[in-house]
C-alpha cells in the first residue's frame, strides 16, 4: 500500500457506466471516502472506513504475487480482463461454484439476484436469472475439475441462489472432495436444513465440512426487514441440526444500518453460548448490488471500523475493537478477525495474535496458505480426542483440551460495490467465483453492477 494512507491515488469505475477511471481515497476527521470523478456522469463519494482503528495504524504492506495459474491477458487493464488475468496480485484462497440459481426465499440484499426479483428496487422486472436451469450434475463436475486444475487444493464454496434446494448437493459434495477440494462449505439460508433433520447428516457423510448459516440477527423484525418474513425459529433449528451433524456453522449476518447494527453485540452472544459447535461469526455490512437508481446515502453504509466498536459497546468488553488484527490475505482495507477460546463461564479469552499492520512485507501467497489452513481447521466441526486415562483432569488438562475445540473466530468482511470499488483491493482478493466457462473472477467483480443493475461478468458468459 501507499506510503500515505490519508491520501492515495488508485483506480475504480463510474457507478453508472462502469466506465474505468481515476480515484482516491482521501482521510479526513476520522473518515476514509473514496472519491471519484467521471466525465460524462460527474463527481461520486462514498465513505468506506470510519472511526477507530484508524486507517494509518491499519494499513499492512503485502508483497503481490501472481496466480499459478492464469487463464485471461490483461488487454483492457483491471477489472475486465479477469479470469484471473497476469496483473491479479493474489491466490484463490476460496473458489465460489454457484449450483443453482433458485431460492427459496425473495431477500431485498442478494448478490446473486435469485429469488422472485433481482432487488427491492426493481419489483416489477423478470429476473433473467430465474429463467436459467441449474447446470447439470455432469456441467458441474467438469465445472469443479477445472477450477482444481486452476486454483489448486483451495478451499472450496457451494453457493447459489440457495444450494440446498438442489437434491444432488451431496453427490456433488462427493464429487469435490474426489477431484481434492480439503474442505468443502455449502453457504446456505438454513431453511431446508431447519425442516429436514436427517439432511444434515446426509450432508456430513457426503463431504460437507462447513456451511456458511445466513444469520442477520436475534429478533424476527430484522429478518422481517432484510428477508421478508420471519426466520428465526428456522435459522435456531437450523444451527441445532448442523451441529448435530458434525457440520461446523459459521454465522453470517449482512449488517444494515438502521435494521440490525444494534444487533451486533447480540449475534456475537448467541454464538458463544452455541460454541464449539458455532465455529465463528463472519459479519457482512451492506453492500449494494443490482438496480439501484439513486447512490446509496453515507447513512445507508457501516463500514468495518464501526462494526470492531459496536462489538466492544455491545457485549459490555466482552471483545474490544483493538483485539482485530487485518488479514493475512486479502487487502487490509478488505476484512478483520480475531480468535478466541471460549471459557467455561462464558468469557471469551483473546488468542495470541501478532499484527503485522505497520511492521513487515508479507508475501501474497504466504498468506493465502495460511489463510486457507486457517478456514479448513477453524470452520469446520471441532475435533474431540477422548481422553483415554483415568487420572482426574486437573485445571490444565481441562484448559488444554478446551484450547483444541472451544475456538471462537471473529471476523467481517466487506464487499466493494460499483461505489466503493477499489482496483488496488480488488487486486488483492483471494475469494474468487468460477464462471460457467471456469475462469475465476474476483468476487466483487463478478457481482458488480452499475445503477440500472447492468454487470461486468455475471450472465455474461453462460
Amino acid at each position: 500500500m501507499n506510503s500515505d494512507p490519508y491520501n492515495y491515488e488508485t483506480e475504480s469505475v463510474c457507478p453508472i457506466c462502469l466506465k474505468k477511471i481515476s480515484a482516491r481515497r482521501v482521510t479526513e476527521n476520522g473518515e476514509t471516502r473514496i472519491i471519484k470523478q467521471c466525465d460524462e456522469h460527474g463527481e461520486f463519494s462514498t465513505p468506506v472506513w470510519r472511526g477507530e482503528p484508524a486507517i494509518q495504524n491499519w494499513a499492512r504492506p503485502k508483497t503481490p504475487s501472481v496466480p499459478p495459474v492464469t487463464d485471461t491477458t490483461a488487454l483492457k487493464g483491471c477489472p475486465f480482463d479477469c479470469g484471473l488475468c497476469p496483473e491479479h496480485n493474489q491466490h484463490t484462497c476460496t473458489a465460489l461454484v454457484e449450483i443453482t440459481w433458485r431460492c427459496d426465499l425473495n431477500c431485498k440484499i442478494c448478490f446473486a439476484s435469485a429469488g422472485n426479483s433481482e432487488n427491492n428496487s426493481d419489483k416489477n422486472s423478470t429476473n433473467k436469472f430465474l429463467l436459467r436451469p441449474d447446470p447439470t450434475i455432469d456441467e458441474l463436475k467438469t465445472l469443479l475439475a477445472k477450477v482444481r486444475e486452476t486454483a489448486g487444493p483451495c478451499n472450496l464454496q457451494l453457493s447459489g441462489g440457495e444450494p440446498a434446494v438442489r437434491d444432488d448437493l451431496p453427490q456433488l459434495a462427493t464429487i469435490a472432495k474426489e477431484l481434492g477440494f480439503p474442505f468443502v462449505q455449502v453457504n446456505t439460508n438454513g431453511l431446508r436444513i431447519a425442516r429436514q433433520k436427517e439432511l444434515a447428516k446426509i450432508w456430513a457423510s457426503a463431504g460437507v465440512d462447513s456451511a456458511f448459516l445466513q444469520f442477520d440477527g436475534t429478533r424476527d423484525d430484522i429478518y422481517k426487514s432484510i428477508r421478508g418474513r420471519s426466520l428465526l425459529k428456522e435459522k435456531m433449528c437450523a444451527i441445532t441440526n448442523l451441529i448435530e451433524a458434525g457440520i461446523g456453522v459459521v454465522l453470517v449476518p449482512t449488517i444494515v444500518p438502521g435494521v440490525n447494527d444494534d444487533n451486533i453485540g447480540e449475534i456475537l452472544k448467541l454464538a458463544v453460548d452455541h460454541a464449539p459447535g458455532v465455529r465463528g461469526v463472519h459479519f457482512q455490512p451492506v453492500s449494494y448490488f443490482g438496480r439501484y437508481p439513486q447512490s446509496p446515502s453515507d447513512k445507508a453504509r457501516i463500514t468495518l471500523p464501526e462494526i470492531m466498536t459496536k462489538l466492544e459497546e455491545q457485549t459490555s468488553e466482552l471483545v474490544h475493537k483493538t483485539d482485530f488484527l487485518p488479514p493475512a490475505c486479502e487487502h487490509a482495507l478488505c476484512s478483520f478477525h480475531s480468535n478466541y477460546m471460549v471459557m467455561e463461564n462464558g468469557k471469551l479469552k483473546k488468542l495470541s495474535g501478532k499484527s503485522e499492520a505497520c511492521c513487515s512485507t508479507r508475501p501474497a501467497a504466504e498468506g493465502a496458505e495460511k489463510s486457507k489452513s486457517f478456514v479448513r481447521r477453524q470452520w469446520a466441526a471441532p475435533v474431540v480426542n477422548e481422553c483415554c486415562c483415568t487420572k482426574p483432569l486437573d485445571d490444565l488438562d481441562r484448559f488444554i483440551q478446551r484450547a483444541k475445540t472451544h475456538i471462537l473466530a471473529v471476523s467481517g468482511m466487506a464487499f466493494q460495490d460499483a461505489w466503493t470499488l477499489d482496483l488496488e483491493r480488488l487486486k488483492g482478493c483471494c475469494i474468487h467465483v468460477a464462471a460457467p466457462d471456469g475462469k475465476l473472477i474476483p468476487f466483487c467483480a463478478y457481482n458488480l453492477t452499475s445503477m440500472d443493475g447492468s454487470s461486468l461478468y455475471r450472465g455474461h458468459n453462460d
